[in-house]
């Protein structure tokens, strides 16, 4: 007595030497592969595309900053610990600033400053360290950068006249025996 066949369901697994599961996946299961990989493509951007984070500007650390002790500090142990300031205040030399950023650049994009910071020395009239501050990128101001230009006196010249303008601008070069002081200062050649 021959046993019925079974009934195909796509919901049911079916192992793989089974002559029903050949060449068919469930639509769930397809849906749920694409789904996962669509999703995996984003995350995994952002970890293999990453840029590295470059360092810009004269950091100045914590530990560095511990060496040097306000009433006590000169100028020269500051230059000594920190180096050269990267800015100084405009007037007077009483204050140095120690700018410096973290900065990363994707692939088509603009670069973008992850982290800035500023270490504020200042100094007595006798050059000795009053106080140090540092800043945060929380404490700075954004600075509006103005897109405009300054107009140049002249004329607008089109592409083609940017490309072929020279052509007939000069007339021919003079030989060198004809143009006055050419031989030294000579003057005419003698012959």
């Amino acid at each position: 007595m021959a046993l019925p066949p079974l009934p195909v369901n796509p919901l049911v697994h079916r192992p793989s030497g089974d002559p029903r599961a050949r060449g068919r996946t469930a639509p769930w299961r397809a849906a749920l592969m694409a789904s996962a990989l669509v999703l995996a493509v984003p995350v995994a951007g952002c970890g293999v595309f990453a840029a590295p984070e470059q360092l810009r500007g004269n950091p100045a650390d914590a530990e560095m900053l511990q060496q040097l002790t306000p009433g006590v500090s000169s100028r020269a142990d500051v230059t000594a610990v920190l180096g050269s300031p990267s800015a100084t205040s405009t007037f007077d030399q009483r204050e140095w600033y120690y700018i410096s950023a973290t900065s990363h650049i994707r692939p088509g994009r603009v670069p973008a400053v992850d982290k800035q910071r500023v270490v504020v020395v200042r100094f007595d009239d006798r050059g000795i360290v009053e106080g140090i501050d540092q800043k945060g990128q929380d404490q700075m101001r954004d600075v509006a950068v103005v897109d405009r230009t300054t107009p140049v006196p002249g004329n607008d010249r089109s592409l083609l006249q940017a490309l072929f303008g020279n052509i007939g601008r000069f007339g021919p070069t003079a030989a060198p025996e004809t143009v006055p002081g050419a031989n030294g200062g000579l003057g005419a050649p003698t012959r």
